[in-house]
């Protein structure tokens, strides 16, 4: 049976952990409890109940017999406080009585549970307030929406009937135009104009409210979150002295260009035609996007609200059980009462809450499906398969066994080292390098996951990936086990036949194939091998290359960071593209792509484009939201890209001035990132805090382990060393020992990412976040 206190740690929202009951320290105290004979009076025993009491306690707890008897038994009395802050409420402070009053732990452990009581009191009062405005808020919104669709509609039956209709002219409105609404992606549809005599119903439907003195804050706070979204996008709408702002982020390139050509065509033409909002079906569809992801966010926090409520419940059920068992007292039935009537357990406004968005998002996004929307509100979490783990073992078998044998046949042919065949180690290790590259990359970030599930961070929040759709730490493992199979065994297999001298062209073609087979199955549109996670992958490898383009999120920069650490092996993607497209292999002149400029020229743009793009996404974060910390971040990739530049210029001209200039640039750019890799993206090296030279909240125990990651992080960081000293290892080609440093590049990247979401996770629970912020598209503006 499982302990209640890994139960209670495995259920618990990760993100308010803090906010929980502190049952590991409520449980030390009553230890100590025990161990100092807590509440066993001078003889160290529980005192003896008399005989008539114990036959007749059974009875007094039956209802007809009511309280008799109670009061004269009870050891302690709860008693309420109210305060003068009305977001505190009532507190709770408990008085001992008989012999409870002179012993120190009992006071103490009261004094704690008193503590963590008001504590899940004023937290759970706080969420629930807040998620009662949000759903206050989606509520107008939707009214909004289904408004504005049904006037659209209307529209559109009118203009059905008569093309030349006007409007009526005796309608006062103005639309003023700050920046306008944006162009959807892909829509057939011709714009539709919808007068503002249609737009009057919502705005009757829900009208300005006149700001009152209580709810300034609350509009203030508003007001700065908005200004956290820095768009081009939003058009205020402005009816009988009422104002209403629509606001679409521009997270794409299409929506970000359509309002800049927008912009430019209104100052042109001193702003729109006035009387008609010019909205279509596509704008209405983000809109109605946007409303759909905030029910479900919104429905995901009443349901961890619901999971602290019952978890909670059930904690101090439990440790007054203990209580009673160590002191043997009965303390439960008096304090379970004010726990049961205390705020947390007692209001139920987060329950109709829950009631009412799961009926709204049935009638409005399911079509009064009710399975179809718990598909999106309650996502069915699919089981981990045997199978899976079996084939793992499989596959893992399957390697170690082909590699070997690999590793014997280019022993045997004399393979990879100085004497090896240059043919060889120029056209097909290449191939070998960059899978075994990808693969151990892909490897390491199956351990993140592995290391990540483990010490409960909540890397699928933080990615924001969809629940049913991620992949698992066993179906990383499974890929990387069944690719590295099929790719050593291809390879010992191409080398059997290069070792007995069959050299045609169709043998030298076998790794272009196998690289041209992976690229097939990583965009074939069937769904078989994780079709979600293939394309959802190359949407951020698209979102990456337009990153100044695209809205930046945690899994863009994310994924941009893992590429600057591969750099080699996009290198050999390069070369091994240019020597098949180009026919070379055809002749086996590999050094064609290495005589041609705008190869040379290429090799320069692939050394420094990571960076490059991560450059750029800094760039648009500061953007979109005013830190200046993003451009000194900005600084760290310019001074990257300034070193791989110089050592690519090094590697074709090996001159004492370029030598320089690499030690100078490497060491610059060394510096720059170590400090950010501990200081911003660990935030470890706090000199104030309570952990020195660590950060106030660790998630791993052993404090040492943070210290050896920062000495490892540091000896892998200076992995570039090596191209300036030229180091060998014994007969092994020197591209073996470029490989190995770019493996170490790799391995160090692996290491980093357990921190860096460490870090981030602990952000998100310092702030209490466990669900998304979704924007609302409308807005209401204050008149001027």
């Amino acid at each position: 049976m499982v302990k209640f206190s890994k139960q209670f740690e495995g259920q618990l929202v990760p993100e308010w952990k803090e906010a929980f009951v502190d049952y590991w320290q409520l449980k030390k105290d009553l230890k100590r409890m025990q161990v100092l004979g807590a509440g066993q009076g001078p003889t160290n025993k529980p005192p003896q109940t008399p005989l008539a009491h114990r036959l007749l306690s059974p009875l007094r707890k039956l209802p007809f017999f009511g309280s008799y008897g109670r009061k004269d038994h009870e050891v302690i009395q709860v008693h309420k406080k109210l305060t003068s802050s009305a977001s505190r409420g009532v507190l709770y402070e408990t008085e001992l009585l008989d012999q409870f009053a002179d012993t120190d732990a009992a006071r103490e452990f009261f004094a704690r549970l008193d503590h963590q009581l008001n504590k899940v009191n004023q937290f759970y009062k706080g969420k629930e307030m807040e998620f009662v405005e949000r759903g206050e808020s989606l509520n107008k919104q939707m009214g909004i929406l289904l408004e504005l669709k049904a006037a659209l509609k209307q529209q559109r039956e009118k203009g059905s009937l008569s093309n030349d209709s006007k409007e009526d002219p005796s309608i006062s409105c103005s639309i003023t135009s700050e920046e306008e609404s944006i162009k959807g992606t892909i829509d057939q549809d011709q714009p539709q104009e919808i007068s503002t005599a249609e737009l009057e119903k919502c705005e009757v439907q829900f009208p300005v409210s006149p700001q009152r003195p209580d709810d300034s804050g609350k509009l203030e706070k508003a007001r700065r979150e908005e200004g956290k979204l820095r768009s081009l996008s939003g058009r205020v709408i402005d009816c009988q002295g009422k104002n209403l702002k629509i606001n679409i982020p521009l997270t794409t390139p299409s929506r970000t260009i359509s309002a800049l050509a927008d912009l430019l065509s209104q100052s042109k033409k001193g702003g729109p035609e006035g009387g008609k909002l010019n909205i279509n079906k596509t704008k209405l569809h983000h809109a109605e996007k946007m409303i759909r992801g905030a029910f479900i966010e919104l429905y995901k926090g009443l349901g961890y609200l619901g999971t602290y409520r019952n978890l909670n419940m059930l904690a101090f059920v439990k440790i007054l059980k203990k209580f009673d068992k160590v002191t043997g007292q009965e303390v439960l039935p008096t304090y379970l009462k004010v726990v049961e009537s205390s705020y947390f357990n007692s209001s139920d406004k987060a329950i109709k809450l829950m009631d009412e968005v799961e009926e709204i998002f049935i009638k409005n996004f399911a079509e009064d499906d009710k399975q179809k929307a718990m598909k999106y509100l309650k996502p069915y979490q699919h089981k981990e398969s045997h199978a899976v783990t079996f084939f793992i073992g499989l596959f893992t078998g399957c390697f170690i066994a082909l590699f070997i044998g690999y590793c014997i046949m280019a022993h045997i042919a004399g393979m990879y080292t100085g004497q090896s065949d240059s043919v060889y180690m120029e056209t097909v290790y290449p191939v070998l390098s960059m899978f075994s590259l990808l693969f151990l990359h892909l490897f390491l970030f199956g351990c993140n996951i592995f290391m990540w599930r483990k010490t409960r961070i909540n890397y699928s929040f933080i990615f924001e990936f969809a629940p049913t759709k991620e992949l698992k730490y066993r179906d990383v493992f499974l890929i990387c086990t069944m690719s590295m199979s099929i790719v050593v065994g291809v390879m010992f297999a191409h080398l059997s036949l290069t070792a007995r001298g069959h050299s045609s062209t169709k043998i030298q073609a076998i790794p272009g194939i196998l690289l041209l087979m992976f690229l097939v199955v990583l965009v074939c549109p069937f769904n078989v091998v994780y079709r979600s996670s293939r394309y959802h992958f190359l949407k951020v490898i698209r979102n990456i290359i337009l990153s100044p383009l695209y809205k930046v999120v945690m899994v863009d920069f994310f994924m941009a960071d893992q590429l600057c650490s591969q750099v080699p092996m996009l290198r050999s993607l390069e070369y091994v593209a240019c020597y098949y497209i180009t026919g070379s292999y055809k002749t086996q002149d590999y050094g064609f792509c290495m005589r041609t400029k705008h190869y040379r020229d290429l090799a320069y743009a692939v050394s420094f484009l990571p960076y490059y793009w991560r450059a750029m996404q800094c760039a648009r974060r500061w953007f979109d939201e005013g830190q200046t910390s993003h451009l000194v971040n900005l600084g760290k990739y310019v001074s990257a890209m300034l070193a791989a530049g110089a050592k690519v210029a090094y590697e074709k001209e090996k001159t004492i001035g370029w030598l320089s200039l690499v030690v100078v640039m490497s060491s610059t750019a060394t510096v720059y990132q170590l400090y950010w890799d501990f200081v911003k993206d660990w935030g470890l090296l706090q000199l104030n805090s309570k952990n020195p030279w660590l950060r106030n909240e660790l998630i791993l125990r052993r404090k040492f382990i943070y210290f050896l990651s920062m000495g490892l992080n540091f000896v892998l960081r200076l992995a570039w060393l090596q191209s300036v000293l030229h180091s060998s290892f014994g007969s092994l080609d020197y591209r073996v020992t470029s490989f190995f440093l770019a493996a170490l590049e790799v391995i160090r990247r692996g290491h980093w990412n357990f921190y860096r979401l460490e870090n981030e996770h602990l952000n998100n629970a310092g702030k209490f976040r466990a669900v998304k912020t979704v924007p609302l598209p409308f807005h209401e503006v204050d008149q001027d």
